[in-house]
């Protein structure tokens, strides 16, 4: 059984490497493993040992303490009725909306963003 923090560091890096558009293949390259490690990583079936972890993150250009970011938030109880995915990371639709929206020029996007926000009536 794959431990809580394993997983949550996996999903971290699984998503920084997909946010800068990196393969599990290159990734592994660029670390000197293989990709089938990066796999296991990724799952949370194997542990990142500090130094490989310091290897990822230079790589991944983030430092070390981003895997662990937002680990207080994933364990805690999300609302019933709240209609956010209680892993939004970790959701390929959002993913794809967030490398999507930051391609788009910073001025575009500032517009885009309020128009989001009138049509979500958050505003």
């Amino acid at each position: 059984m794959a431990h809580p923090v394993d997983v949550h560091v996996g999903k971290r890096l699984r998503q920084r490497r997909w946010l800068v558009g990196m393969t599990q293949q290159q990734l592994a390259e660029k670390v000197g493993i293989k990709f089938q490690q990066i796999q296991k990583y990724e799952t949370g079936a194997n542990r990142v040992s500090a130094s490989r972890l310091w290897d990822i993150s230079e790589v991944l250009d983030v430092p070390v303490a981003y895997f662990f970011e937002a680990m207080e938030a994933a364990s805690a109880p999300q609302a019933k009725e709240e209609s956010i995915p209680a892993d939004l990371m970790g959701d390929k639709e959002a993913m794809d909306l967030i490398r999507s929206y930051y391609a788009i020029p910073e001025n575009q996007r500032k517009r885009l963003f309020e128009l989001a926000r009138v049509l979500s009536d958050v505003a």
